[in-house]
């Protein structure tokens, strides 16, 4: 089994920044595709932003992708997720996920997608005054 260890959720202001972190313990990032998928309370699972293990591929929402940058360090299998003007309607659970490559390593992935193969137990972000 895949394991994913999310870090580096907590309180912060609106307007302020965060970087979550996803260590996936893995023999090698490389045929993984990563998400990032949040779930407000109340609300479904939403996909954030994703990027490939094998290319420099990576997507988020469009609604995100002015502020929150999706990255990667292969060498220690480690995704993160820079969140910047943080708002209120960004609180929730943020989740890190892995696909697994069905037949090949994937080269590109899709934002919304909510569909991952693992998942970690999640970070709580809380944007609030």
């Amino acid at each position: 089994q895949v394991q994913l260890v999310e870090s580096g959720g907590g309180l912060v202001q609106p307007g302020g920044s965060l970087r979550l972190s996803c260590a996936a313990k893995v023999a090698t990032l490389d045929y993984y595709t990563i998400g990032w998928i949040r779930q407000a309370p109340g609300k479904e699972r939403e996909g954030v932003s994703c990027i490939t293990g094998s290319y420099d591929f990576s997507a988020t929402s469009n609604s995100l992708k002015d502020r929150f940058t999706i990255s990667k360090d292969n060498a220690n299998k480690m995704v993160y997720l820079q969140m910047d003007n943080l708002d209120p309607e960004d609180t929730g659970i943020y989740f890190c996920a892995a696909r697994a490559p069905i037949p090949i390593v994937a080269s590109s992935c899709e934002a919304a997608s909510t569909t991952y193969d693992y998942w970690g137990q999640g970070t709580q972000v809380t944007v609030s005054s």
